[in-house]
C-alpha cells in the first residue's frame, strides 16, 4: 500500500474513533443535515486559498483547507457505512468507475479532435447512463445543482447546453445579445415597474455569464475577484478618513471618491504620491525560526504578501521590505507595513497561526516571535 492509501486509512480510522463509543460527544451527535453548514463553509475556505495560490501566494494552505474539505467527505462516508449504505471505498470506486467510463479517449484507445469533443462525448455518456439508470435521456441540463449560486449555476446552463451545440457561433454574438439586453433593461429603468426591472436585470446578469463562459473567464471567479479589490479599497478609504480624523459617518463622497483612486492607483502600482523611503531587507532573530515560517505561510497571503523559499532560506516579502528571522533570541522590533491585499478575515487568520491580534481596526498584531506589525 502507497503512502496516500495509508494516510486515507489513518482518516478513516480517526474518524470511526470519534463516532463510537466513548469517543468525541460533538462527533457523534452529527447527522447529514447537521453537517451542511460545515461542508458549505469547507468548500468556501478552499475556494480562497485558490485565489490566494492563484495570486503567489503559498500552497501550503491550500493543502491544509483541501484536507478539512476531505474529512468532511470522509465523515458523511462514516455517517453512511454506520447505516450499511455506502464506505468511503465506495465513494472512491464510483467516482474511478465513472471517469474511466467518460474517457473512452484515454482507458479505451478511441479519438477525438480536440477539448471540445470531449465534452460533446461526454454529454452523450451521460446521456446514456441516465438512459440505463431512469429509462430516460433527462436533459442536458441535469446535473447543475439548484443550490448552486445564481452567477455560477448560468454559466454552467450554458456551458451544458453548448454541449449539444446550443450556442452562439463567436463572441461577437454573445456581445450583440447583451446590448440587447441592457437596451431592454433601460426600458424596464424607465418604466420603474419593479417586476419588469427585476426579469431585464436578470436577463443582464445571464448574459453577462455566458459572456464569461465564452471568454473562458469564470463570472463567479471574476466577481469574487471584484468584491475582493473592493473590500482592499474601501478598507484604504476607512483608514484614510481615519487618518484624517473625519468622524464616522460624516465624510463627503469627494473626500472618499479621492481615497478610493488612491487606493486604485497604489494596487496598480501607480504612486499617488511620492514613495517613501524603504528598508530593503530585515533579519530578525527567533529561538524556532520554522515556528515564524509557519505563522507567516497562512498570515502572509491574508495581507497581501508573500513568503519566498529560496533553497534553504525564506523570507517574507511586503511592499518595499523582506523581512526574515534566523535562529536566536527573540528581536523586540516593532514595524508598520502596507498590505495592499489586507483580507476582511485576516485578524481571524492571525489568531488561528498562533499571534496575538492587539487591535483589528486598524490591524496590529504580534507574531509568535513576539515581533509587532501595525498594518497602514
Amino acid at each position: 500500500m502507497g503512502r496516500s492509501g495509508e494516510a486515507v486509512e489513518r482518516l478513516e480510522e480517526i474518524m470511526r474513533t470519534l463516532r463510537a463509543e466513548g469517543g468525541c460527544p460533538w462527533d457523534r451527535a452529527q447527522d447529514i443535515r447537521t453537517l451542511r453548514p460545515y461542508l458549505v463553509e469547507e468548500t468556501y475556505e478552499v475556494l480562497d486559498e485558490m485565489d490566494r495560490v492563484g495570486e503567489g501566494g503559498p500552497w501550503r494552505a491550500l493543502c491544509e483547507e483541501l484536507g478539512d474539505l476531505l474529512f468532511q467527505i470522509v465523515f458523511h462516508a462514516q455517517l453512511a457505512g454506520e447505516l450499511g449504505e455506502f464506505g468511503l471505498a465506495d465513494v472512491a470506486t464510483a467516482i474511478s468507475d465513472k471517469i474511466v467510463s467518460r474517457h473512452p479517449h484515454v482507458f479505451e484507445g478511441k479519438t477525438v479532435g480536440g477539448a471540445e469533443e470531449v465534452l460533446q462525448n461526454w454529454a452523450r455518456i451521460k446521456a446514456e447512463e441516465r438512459r440505463r439508470k431512469h429509462g430516460r435521456e433527462g436533459s442536458v441540463l441535469d446535473g447543475v445543482p439548484s443550490a448552486a449560486p445564481a452567477l455560477l449555476r448560468a454559466e454552467r446552463l450554458t456551458e451544458k447546453a453548448s454541449r449539444i451545440g446550443f450556442d452562439w457561433p463567436d463572441l461577437a454574438g454573445v456581445r450583440s445579445k447583451l446590448s440587447e439586453e441592457l437596451d431592454e433593461l433601460d426600458v424596464a429603468l424607465a418604466s420603474k415597474e419593479a417586476r419588469a426591472i427585476e426579469h431585464e436585470l436578470g436577463d443582464v446578469l445571464f448574459s453577462l455569464a455566458n459572456l464569461a463562459r465564452f471568454t473562458a473567464t469564470p463570472a463567479e471567479d471574476a466577481l469574487r475577484a471584484a468584491n475582493a479589490r473592493f473590500t482592499r479599497r474601501f478598507h484604504a478609504v476607512e483608514e484614510g478618513l481615519r487618518a484624517r480624523g473625519v468622524p464616522f459617518g460624516t465624510a463627503t463622497l469627494a473626500q472618499m471618491d479621492a481615497l478610493w483612486q488612491q487606493a486604485k492607483a497604489a494596487e496598480a502600482g501607480v504612486p499617488a504620491s511620492a514613495p517613501r523611503a524603504a528598508v530593503a531587507r530585515l533579519e530578525l532573530g527567533a529561538p524556532e525560526p520554522a515556528r515564524a515560517h509557519a505563522f507567516w505561510s497562512s498570515v502572509g497571503p491574508a495581507l497581501g504578501w508573500t513568503v519566498e523559499v529560496d533553497g534553504g532560506e525564506w523570507s517574507v516579502e511586503t511592499p518595499g521590505l523582506c523581512l526574515c528571522y534566523a535562529a536566536g533570541a527573540a528581536s523586540a522590533a516593532t514595524l508598520t507595513v502596507d498590505a495592499p491585499g489586507l483580507a476582511a478575515d485576516a485578524h481571524t487568520r492571525v489568531r488561528q497561526a498562533g499571534g496575538t491580534v492587539l487591535s483589528e481596526r486598524p490591524l496590529v498584531f504580534r507574531d509568535p516571535v513576539g515581533t509587532c506589525i501595525h498594518v497602514r
